[in-house]
């Protein structure tokens, strides 16, 4: 029984009992009745608000997710060890010898889902063995400079 069911239960029970509302006992049983009724469709109104943010919470976390995939241009789903921000200390980038204008570059591996951390040197050779699962990982990108001469 829902509490608003409750509460109408309670309130059909006293006025089934014909209270004398002259007396301080009648008057009080009066007053903590309204209370309770004020009480109740209050919690209703409160258990509706928090339904509906739930509702909203969902719809935005599945956009902000379709986002995340936008930008972040992840292939595999949600959950995934490459797609989750918590994994972003996986990788102490300070460890590689990098030259001050060299950049580091995280891929995911479409097998395992682990993410591998490469340089220039290996994206020039087109293609290295994930360190996970031994998948042969391919690299395949066009220079932004190359595009403009051919046009």
């Amino acid at each position: 029984m829902e509490l608003g069911e409750k509460m109408s239960y309670l309130q059909g029970l006293l006025d089934g009992l014909d209270i004398d509302t002259s007396t301080k006992e009648g008057k009080l049983l009066v007053q903590m009745t309204e209370v309770m009724k004020e009480m109740t469709d209050s919690i209703d109104d409160l258990q509706a608000q928090i339904y509906e943010l739930t509702e909203l919470c969902d719809v935005i976390d599945e956009d902000l997710g379709a986002v995340e995939e936008d930008i972040y241009e992840c292939d595999c789903h949600h959950g995934h060890d490459c797609c989750d921000d918590d994994d972003d200390d996986d990788y102490d980038f300070e460890d590689y010898d990098l030259d001050d204008d060299e950049e580091l570059y995280e891929v995911c591996c479409p097998v395992c889902d682990e993410r591998v951390v490469l340089d220039e040197s290996m994206l020039d050779e087109g293609s290295i063995e994930c360190p996970n699962c031994g998948e042969n990982l391919e690299f395949d990108f066009l220079d932004d400079d190359s595009d403009e001469e051919e046009e």
